[in-house]
């Protein structure tokens, strides 16, 4: 199902994977207590199946992922002469090497650790950019140089193990963005088990959001709030003083506001956004202390896409429009014209909701044409679409961009 040949709607790719398990509609709708009707419509798309948990519901129902019933985006790090990036970088999280620092000691000379902090700053910067071919490209190199900075050799402070936390929490990251979920999850588990060694409680908390995404990114909602809150708790008593330790607190504050409104629990995710809310006054500044691009904008930006995971779709464009500032991230601005796109769509508001998505296509190229979100919704626009008349040029040139249409 993946790739740029993958024309299939999410109730098609249902419909796909129940007739794969031998299931009938009526036995399936069961399993995720719906009736045999609401998913008829959702396989012929009469309806959109738009919450999150009940595609979860039905990814477990389905022994599937919810990147297979959303449909993986486009492969990155794929140039004109074939070369594609991401088995390089399930090669190198699954290098030998990581099973035994004894057997595989001194190997290869390992990158000085400043040189190889410098690259990894250079991939958190072209991700906040949107650059995510480039950062797929060079995150094969990063993690083989994490991996050999690692070690009792480094002593537990040494800045090795803080550079491997940070270089795989930027893979879990982006694997995350293109779908991989299942090497996101193997790559904040590396980020966060380098975080522990490195004994610094920022670079703890911080790749406890790479954690978060992951899990995110696997549909488990319950972990993700559960280790985001964990995280939290944990930093508040340990952190120094200072703005990165609070965006970093508020971050986490978020991310876990995006698990509780994933899992559908309005009263939790407004309690963690205003405490996030709270902090970001605290810091008084839109930041990107630790590339959390955290502040007041990043949290009513939560609120808006909180909103729209619940399906308050009204609240969501009755929002004054967000302004942003230099320090936040493009890829942050982005997220937010996407959001606000999905939410034109559930109203059909399609020719707005293009534009939205042709401003975030400006702001992040990359970012856009490898949705799996931005994918679904341009799906949605063009098949409602007048057949007898003509379609829109705009819309017809940018579903070919995001391999939408053969």
């Amino acid at each position: 199902m993946r790739g740029a040949g993958d024309q299939l709607t999410v109730g098609e790719r249902i419909a796909f994977y129940r007739r794969r398990r031998g299931l009938t509609q009526a036995v399936l709708a069961g399993l995720v207590g719906r009736s045999e009707d609401w998913l008829s419509k959702i396989e012929r798309g009469e309806r959109q199946a738009r919450r999150l948990d009940v595609l979860a519901d039905l990814a477990r129902a389905l022994r599937v992922t919810i990147g297979d019933l959303l449909g993986q985006p486009v492969l990155v790090g794929t140039d004109r002469a074939g070369h594609d990036d991401i088995p390089a970088i399930r090669d190198s999280l699954m290098s030998p090497r990581r099973l035994s620092k004894t057997l595989f000691a001194a190997v290869e000379p390992a990158l000085p650790v400043d040189h190889l902090t410098r690259l990894a700053e250079a991939g958190w910067n072209d991700f906040q950019k949107g650059r995510l071919g480039k950062v797929v490209s060079v995150l094969p190199t990063l993690i083989t140089g994490a991996q050999a900075v690692e070690g009792p050799a480094s002593g537990p402070r040494n800045n090795g193990w803080a550079v491997s936390a940070r270089v795989h929490h930027l893979a879990a990251t982006a694997l995350a963005k293109v779908g991989e979920a299942d090497l996101a999850w193997m790559a904040a588990e590396r980020a966060m088990s380098a975080a522990d060694q490195s004994e610094d409680p920022l670079v703890l908390a911080s790749a406890a959001r790479a954690g978060t995404h992951a899990l995110l990114a696997v549909g488990r909602y319950d972990d993700a709030m559960a280790l985001g809150m964990r995280a939290a708790e944990w930093l508040r008593g340990r952190a120094p003083d200072g703005p990165a330790a609070l965006s970093l607190l508020g971050m986490l504050y978020l991310r876990s506001a995006t698990a509780a409104a994933r899992r559908q629990d309005r009263s939790t995710t407004s309690s963690f956004i205003e405490e996030a809310e709270r902090i970001a006054d605290q810091l008084g500044v839109d930041g990107n202390y630790w590339q959390t691009g955290f502040g007041p904008t990043n949290v009513r930006l939560h609120r808006v896409s909180a909103a729209l995971e619940l399906g308050d779709v009204e609240t969501v464009l009755n929002q004054p429009r967000l302004r942003w500032t230099p320090h936040l991230p493009q890829e942050r601005a982005a997220e937010y014209h996407i959001a606000l796109a999905r939410a034109l769509s559930m109203v059909a508001r399609d020719s707005d909701s293009l534009e939205e998505l042709l401003a975030a296509e400006a702001l992040a190229p990359e970012l856009v044409r490898h949705s799996a979100v931005v994918r679904e919704t341009l799906k949605t626009m063009y098949r409602r679409s007048s057949p007898t008349a003509s379609k829109s040029p705009a819309l017809s040139r940018l579903a070919q961009r995001c391999s939408v249409l053969e």
